[in-house]
């Protein structure tokens, strides 16, 4: 690929990956009541304390990445987070068929996304982030 395009591609790649999660995240904070019953009908404790751990994750996790700040960690963090939360609440083989197809995609695509998320916290954020102006990246990609 031509190099003038890396920079600008992982730009956008970071950016879409964290919009999902600032999006969520922000839903998640905004409907505690909501999110903490969600969380309670996979069967995890304390649900009302996991909705705003989670809703802090994801909003400051997705932030964190759109701009390149600590990307690896937060990157490495909510990778194994969407794959916990793929396990625990997409459960395609335990579902009635008519509901197996869709809680299949959005397993996949959760893994899809974690895979994105640890390219980011392996490869880190880029030349065009905060991490890059702190010297925490290399200044080439």
């Amino acid at each position: 690929m031509i190099d003038s395009f890396k920079t600008p591609l992982v730009i956008v790649g970071r950016v879409l990956l964290a919009l999902m999660f600032i999006y969520a995240g922000f839903g998640k904070l905004t409907n505690l009541e909501g999110t903490a019953g969600y969380i309670a009908s996979g069967g995890l404790p304390m649900a009302s304390v996991l909705a705003v751990v989670v809703g802090l994750l994801e909003l400051l996790g997705g932030l964190a990445i759109a701009v390149g700040l600590q990307a690896r960690w937060a990157a490495l963090a909510l990778g194994l987070f969407t794959l916990a939360a793929s396990v625990l609440f997409h459960k395609f083989w335990a579902v009635p068929a008519d509901q197996a197809f869709v809680q299949q995609l959005m397993f996949m695509k959760n893994l899809s996304v974690a895979g994105g998320l640890f390219i980011v916290a392996a490869l880190g954020a880029g030349p065009v982030s905060v991490d890059a102006r702190r010297g925490l990246v290399p200044a080439t990609a």
